[in-house]
């Protein structure tokens, strides 16, 4: 399968390029997967590169939506209506946001996509109230379930899975599994961006992750520093100003669609970042956050997560940031 691989700087980055080891066996591994880049380091007592792409392999033919033999294209096509159990836990977890973020977080949002340009077939055109209210009437995936036998129930027929927004957390804990399974204690994975930590650096410090904030176009600046560990904990990112379409009268809006109203969100959240014990729920809640609209609202679902996080919102015409009470920085 081919991706075209598309290098944007995320909004965290990690700052461990450049350290002396303080422990023996420590290992790096890096490379493509997913259409971007990964970064990976861990101790223990053997290389586990191979294991390591396995498990990337594994996710890429359960939950991509650029494989036409994974999955989730499969159910889709409606080749399968067993799902598989990769399916089943990202479909889970999907659920809980969607109920956590009242319903604004839906990974069934893909007929909407499509409409507005932003699936696989580019387009310049508004859809009509009719077209909106047609393709919502296959999204909703509270509307769906999985019994008991893996067997999958969908809202209506045109419903479709994309679980873009929470398909590199999921994989980044899957790699963390493989890790630990293999023995190692102290771990860094990195994929787009994305970013689960464990232990201690090899400096034998927490891990240093950099959270930077939009600027106009495709630029950044630093926002301040973070430190993950030495308990399991994940980071994700989202921002709304990258991806951005043209209406008629020249006004802009962003890829983050309302599952609720199947227009694009109408908002002033410019990106968020979201800390949480596993990287699928970060990045899933980073998702809900954009899609909340404002700050406020965005703070709101992450209290119901008890999650942590901060949101850069536009004021007039400058950025502001709000956070949860218990998201500290250590440097700014």
């Amino acid at each position: 399968m081919k991706y075209k691989l598309l290098i944007v700087v995320p909004l965290i980055s990690v700052l461990f390029l450049s350290f002396a080891s303080c422990r023996q066996n420590n290992f790096t591994s890096e490379g493509q997967t997913w259409g971007t880049l990964y970064h990976i380091t861990y101790d223990g007592s053997k290389n586990c590169d191979e294991a390591i792409e396995a498990t990337l392999s594994t996710i890429d033919n359960e939950l991509s939506m650029f494989n036409p033999a994974s999955a989730v294209a499969l159910v889709n096509s409606g080749t399968c209506d067993t799902v598989s159990e990769h399916f089943k836990r990202v479909f889970m977890i999907s659920r809980r946001i969607n109920t956590l973020s009242g319903g604004v977080y839906d990974p069934t949002v893909g007929p909407l996509s499509d409409l507005w340009g932003f699936g696989p077939h580019d387009t310049d055109t508004e859809p009509t109230e009719e077209a909106i209210a047609t393709a919502l009437m296959a999204v909703g995936i509270a509307g769906c379930s999985i019994d008991s036998t893996g067997r999958l129930s969908r809202k209506s027929p045109g419903t479709v899975f994309d679980f873009s927004s929470i398909a590199k957390g999921y994989g980044i804990d899957c790699v963390a599994d493989t890790l630990e399974a293999l023995g190692a204690q102290n771990y860094m994975i990195e994929i787009g961006g994305e970013v689960l930590a464990c232990g201690l650096s090899p400096k034998g410090r927490p891990w240093r992750i950099q959270i930077d904030s939009p600027l106009s176009g495709m630029g950044h600046k630093r926002l301040g520093i973070i430190e993950l560990g030495p308990e399991k904990t994940a980071v994700a990112s989202s921002g709304n100003y990258r991806n951005l379409r043209r209406r008629a009268d020249g006004s802009l809006y962003g890829h983050t669609l309302s599952p609720i109203t199947g227009h694009p969100v109408e908002g002033r959240i410019a990106a968020a970042t979201v800390l949480a014990s596993d990287c699928a729920t970060a990045d899933a809640l980073a998702t809900a956050c954009m899609a909340s609209a404002e700050p406020d609202s965005a703070l709101a679902v992450l209290a119901r997560a008890k999650a942590e996080g901060i949101i850069v919102y536009v004021e007039g015409d400058s950025l502001y940031t709000a956070s949860t009470s218990n998201f500290h920085m250590v440097e700014q």
